[in-house]
This record gives structure tokens, sequence and C-alpha cells, in this order.
């Protein structure tokens, strides 16, 4: 029996040994491919970093955290139209003629435009101007009347009586003469008018008449504008209308065709002393200023929006378009040490400086360099180099483009 024990135990110690030297076999094995997993990983790692390339950043594209004063204010809104600008209208009836003037052609003011056919004017004329001699032959006849009366009564032949009629025959006479000089006048206005003039120089913008149209009384014909002044008028709520004054300055963007948009300054110069009724808004009028030869070319029916500067703000600021929201806290990148580094910052208000829209940042170290928002989002870390070149002045913003997407990955 004691035979039969000792090679039963044996058994169970070799078993173990052998469980046991699986066991270390197993283990150095994941230990061996966890040492060769990480040293392939440091490198990957190492080629990677060792492969990426440098961007190149020009000084422009980077701005400092400096104080500005952020100008805060209301957007406006609104279509150009020209502070001064005229209808001419027919002030008689008549057939129009001898319009040659266009759309776009240049008028000067008291320049004749146009005529309403004259024939029938001309014969009134002359009709009233008949009437108003016949009736100074009527005064001559009553004066030579009353003279003769009056040697007559002081001669005693004729009565007092006689003598008053006469005068009150010259006197009448001399009253119908005048009605009929006033109709002269009258008429001769009216045949003036058929004269049609431009009442102030400018351009015409609308011709509304054709020539040979026979037109009633008060007819359009012609509208003219006068583009050496524009204005903006702008709707306002009753509570923005309280911050509004005369003489506040606004910064107007103006859509172009295939050239962006143009920005332009204005002034507001009057404010409408009634609220228009239903809406309870306000009317504000605002002025532009006179674009140089080199400025944009302004029409009237422009649409125009900007901002109305009502209040200015001093504070440590960057452009918005530099803080970056595409993490849970919003950021800016900056560069430190050739790397670019993401600061975590608070924005706070918000205004304009010059045509850029800037940001209180008051957590950011006051001249700090952040990189501008048109670079796009770039990997903490990512290795940059400042250059002052013009030729790579032209680059940074290209490669930077091309080496983001790889940043990213």
């Amino acid at each position: 029996m004691t035979q039969t024990q000792a090679p039963s135990g044996k058994r169970r110690w070799i078993k173990w040994a052998v469980l046991a030297l699986v066991v270390l076999a197993l283990g150095f094995s994941v230990l061996r491919a966890l040492s060769a997993r990480k040293a392939q990983q440091a490198a990957v790692a190492e080629a990677s970093q060792r492969a990426q390339p440098v961007i190149e950043l020009a000084p422009t594209d980077l701005v400092a955290a400096q104080v500005q004063n952020l100008s805060q204010g209301l957007p406006v809104s609104g279509s150009l139209r020209a502070v001064n600008s005229a209808f001419i209208r027919t002030r008689v009836p008549g057939e129009l003629q001898q319009l040659t003037v266009r759309e776009g052609d240049s008028v000067q003011a008291g320049q004749v435009l146009a005529r309403i056919e004259v024939t029938e004017f001309q014969f009134r004329l002359r009709q009233t101007q008949d009437q108003a001699d016949s009736a100074k032959a009527q005064i001559d006849i009553a004066q030579r009347q009353y003279d003769n009366n009056k040697a007559l009564v002081a001669q005693g032949f004729i009565s007092q009586t006689a003598l008053d009629t006469s005068l009150a025959t010259l006197n009448s006479a001399i009253s119908t003469y005048k009605a009929a000089q006033a109709a002269v006048e009258v008429t001769r206005k009216t045949f003036e008018d058929t004269v049609l003039k431009a009442p102030i120089s400018g351009q015409v913008a609308q011709r509304l008449a054709q020539p040979g149209e026979r037109l009633p009384v008060d007819s359009k014909v012609l509208e003219i504008v006068d583009l050496s002044r524009l204005e903006l008028e702008a709707t306002f709520s009753p509570a923005d209308s309280l911050s509004l004054k005369v003489g506040q300055r606004a910064r107007l963007s103006i859509e172009q065709n295939g050239q962006g948009s143009a920005t332009v300054g204005a002034t507001v110069s009057r404010i409408n002393p009634s609220a228009q009724a239903g809406s309870r808004s306000v009317l504000a009028y605002l002025t532009l200023d006179t674009p140089g030869s080199a400025g944009p070319v302004l029409r009237q029916g422009l649409f125009a929006q900007g901002m109305l500067d009502t209040v200015r703000v001093s504070a440590l600021a960057v452009p918005l378009s530099a803080v970056r929201t595409d993490k849970p806290k919003p950021y800016v990148q900056t560069v430190q040490q050739g790397q670019v580094k993401h600061l975590p910052v608070t924005p706070g208000t918000r205004g304009e400086v010059g045509p850029e829209l800037w940001v209180a940042v008051p957590d950011l170290p006051e001249g700090t360099q952040v990189l501008r928002g048109e670079l796009g989002p770039l990997r903490e870390g990512t290795a940059v180099r400042l250059t002052s070149s013009p030729a790579s002045a032209s680059a940074p913003a290209a490669t930077a483009t091309t080496a983001a997407p790889a940043a990213r990955n």
C-alpha cells in the first residue's frame, strides 16, 4: 500500500510542474508580445513625428491680443435712395413730343427734355391777347368820354350825375382790361408749361412715357436722381430707437456683383419724430459718405446692411474668427516655442474694430500671439516656423490649409 501512494504523489508533482511551466511560457509570450507592440508604437510615433511637416506662418497669420475699443451698436439694413430725386410730370394735357433722353442719360438743371404739342395753346394765348387789346381800346373810349363830360360839367351843360356815370364806365373798362391781362398771363404760363425741363441735375432713372402719347395732366414722364448724395432709410424698433442720435456713425456693407461687398461709411442725418402706425417702428435716415474716384459704384435701390455704432467698450480682445469652438470649451491657437498650443478662453463682449468683429478675452495674457481663424484648426503640438520673406508670405495660408487635415487626423 505504501508503494502505491508514492507513484501517485510523484505524478501529481509532475502535473503541477508541467502546469507551472505552461503558465510561465504563456506569461513570457504575452510579455514579449506587449513589449514588441510598445516598441512598434514608439517606432511609429517617432516616424510620424519625424515625418510631420513644419507649417510656415507669415506675420499676417498672427494677431496679438490687445486692448481695443469695441464698437457696439444696432444692426441696420435697407435700400439706398438718392437724397435728391424728382419726377417730371405734365402740367397740361396734350401729345408728348421731342422726348429724346433715356435711362442712364445725364441731364442738367433747366435742360429742356420734352414738349407738349403747342398749337392749341398758341391759339388760346392769341385769343386772350386779343381780348386784352379790346379791353384796352374800351379804356381809351371811356377815358375820352369822361374827359368830355368833365369839361361839359365845368361849363354847366350836363349834370354831375352824368360825369359820375362816365367815371364808373371808365373804371369798369380799366377793371376789364386788368382781368384780360391776367387771363393773358395765365394762358402764357400754360403755354410755357408745354416745355418740360429738368428741375435738378442728375441721371434719368425711369422713362415712363413715349413720344406721341397723349397724356393727361400730372402724368409722370421721367424720373431723375442725383447720385452725388445717397442715403439709407432704416427701420428701428421702439426700444432700439431710444439709442439713436443724429451724428452717430455706421459701417454699411453693399453687395457688388462679382466683386464681393464694399464697405461704406454713413452718418445718421435725420430721425423721424413720429412712429409708424401699427408697427410703432421709427425711421432713421443715414447719409452715405461720398466715395472717391476709386470707391465703389453706388446705385439707387442697392441693398445695404451693417452696424450702427451706439456704444464703445475698451477691453482686451482678439478677432472673433480666432476663437475656436470645436472643443467643449472655446480656445485660441497660439504659437509657443515653435509649436501650436491651445489656450482656453472665456469670450466676453463683442464689438467691431474697423471692418472686423472682435471679442473680449479677459483671461488671455495681453500680447499673446494668436493664429487667425482663416488658417483652420491645427493639432496641438504641430511644429510651425515664422517667416517674413516676400516669397513665403503668400504661401502660409495654403501650407496651413493643406497641413491642417493631416494635423486633425
